[in-house]
């Protein structure tokens, strides 16, 4: 971990209150008859779907003009109820100008019994009468894959299907657009036609792994085309229903103590018969492709040590973990595969040596810099619906501040509590942070965390320690002196 970027990002350190109350309020109620102004014109859209993990990452990049005849900032994106409750890691950026920023995002709803919600995208500065600017929009949508078929033999290939629309969801009209559909591969049995136009007699065109529906001409606002496609995904669909991730730090041991429990699932196509164990023994000798989930790869820091593994029986030992200077990566095998419906919690754990994340600014003051998420590496991708943050500090530590990488957008809570653990008086100060959404393409993610700890805060637990040995050696040395025996009088 380079000081630098310890210290930079010290630099968009917000107090945790207000961070708290803006993460906690990151939806914001209009009026049910509220409807978008027609104030922007989408000049030119180009709407790229992925679906080469088992997530859907969407990007937009659209030239926005300002048809109106006053400067304008808000910017709006419509979602369907369902939609919004699988998206995350929302993330704005202008194409041209790296430097300019930060875009706001946050979600606005009309209506709880409403289908349609917005994305509200808030321009740095706001947009001139008849200029345009070209923004990036991009975005993520977890659960968003159906098996079809939806039930499979062990040794079968798996597919999945998707469904959106051919024409980008859009509350403002669009002069020209296309959408770009990405495969993992090019096995991509069946997909919605749709008439062409000009020289093209039918959309969508085909190269390789990709479709392509348009361009299209003009589009008014609210314009759909629904289209469906289905392709060859014969990896598992990996998710995490639940991650619970314990960074525990020691001043007096110089360590830092990572956890993860997982709830982990697979949501791809369920087993049309019982589970053959001789036949999955055999096909692992010519390792064939397969859906089922069998092997899960984690990339550490370097430097990283003790790592454990275990489920709700015990101790797991079919791990593997390789440790130098250039890598550390622990290898583990679930104690059965996964297969499309089935579960499988477990934790993991591991140490490092505090130097790596943990720096001193001035006298009581220190700066943690430590990944949001870390968690597998593996080629099909990793979604999380839901991750909590424990940052346990030090006893009587205070003055806690936060910051991150991880788009705000998918930060629902943060908070300060009380954590108690072995040999503690008051408790640990420990920072606890919320977040729904996110997916693999946000490892390595930054999470900074500074905090004070008092001479007094840190010298309690070392004496509190010496006073107990002292109270006890005492104890004993006057139970000794006394004669309990009986008297021969």
């Amino acid at each position: 971990m380079k000081t630098s970027a310890v210290f930079s990002a010290v630099l968009s350190f917000v107090t945790l209150a207000s961070t708290s109350s803006a993460a906690s309020s990151s939806r914001t109620d209009l009026p049910s008859t509220f409807t978008p102004p027609q104030v922007f014109k989408n000049a030119n859209l180009v709407h790229v779907i992925s679906l080469e993990k088992n997530y859907v990452k969407e990007n937009i990049n659209v030239v926005i003009e300002n048809i109106d005849k006053a400067p304008q900032q808000d910017y709006f994106l419509p979602f369907t109820a369902d939609q919004i409750s699988r998206l995350g890691g929302v993330e704005v950026k202008d194409r041209k100008d790296a430097s300019a920023g930060p875009f706001g995002a946050e979600v606005v709803g009309v209506d709880p019994k409403s289908d349609l919600q917005y994305l509200r995208i808030r321009l740095p500065t706001p947009l001139k009468p008849s200029a345009q600017q070209t923004i990036g929009i991009t975005f993520y949508f977890l659960k968003a894959y159906n098996p079809l078929p939806a039930s499979i033999k062990q040794e079968d290939t798996q597919f999945l299907s998707y469904s959106f629309s051919a024409y980008c969801p859009s509350v403002y009209t669009t002069s020209k657009q296309k959408t770009e559909v990405k495969f993992p591969s090019a096995t991509v049995p069946d997909f919605t036609k749709l008439p062409g136009s000009g020289e093209v007699k039918e959309f969508p065109q085909k190269q390789g792994s990709k479709l392509t529906y348009g361009p299209f001409d003009e589009k008014p606002a609210g314009a759909l085309e629904p289209v469906q496609v289905r392709f060859e995904f014969n990896k598992p669909v990996t998710h995490v229903a639940r991650l619970e991730r314990d960074i525990e730090i020691s001043h007096w041991g110089g360590n830092v103590a990572f956890e993860e429990r997982y709830t982990m699932f697979h949501r791809g196509a369920n087993l049309s018969s019982l589970f053959n164990r001789v036949k999955w023994a055999q096909s692992q000798y010519y390792q064939p492709a397969t859906h089922a989930l069998k092997e899960i790869k984690f990339p550490l820091r370097i430097g990283s040590a003790d790592p454990y593994y275990t489920d709700v029986i015990g101790n797991v030992s079919t791990s593997r973990f390789r440790s130098n200077k250039r890598e550390a990566l622990l290898e583990i095998k679930p104690r059965y595969p996964l297969f499309g419906g089935w579960k499988y919690p477990f934790t993991i754990g591991w140490n490092s040596d505090a130097k790596n994340f943990l720096r001193t600014l001035s006298g009581n003051a220190y700066i943690l810099n430590v990944p949001f998420l870390e968690g597998p590496k593996q080629p099909e991708g990793v979604e999380y619906e839901q991750v909590e943050v424990r940052v346990i500090l030090p006893e009587g530590a205070e003055n806690v501040k936060y910051s991150t990488t991880v788009p705000v957008s998918s930060i629902t809570d943060a908070d300060v509590v009380i954590h108690k653990t072995f040999l503690d008086t008051i408790g640990r100060t420990a920072l606890v942070i919320k977040a729904r959404n996110l997916v693999d393409d946000f490892r390595e993610r930054e999470l900074v965390v500074s905090y004070e700890v008092p001479l007094l805060a840190s010298l309690r637990k070392p004496l509190i320690i010496f006073g107990s040995a002292v109270a006890l050696f005492v104890a004993t040395y006057i139970l000794g002196s006394l004669d309990f025996r009986f008297s021969s009088k």
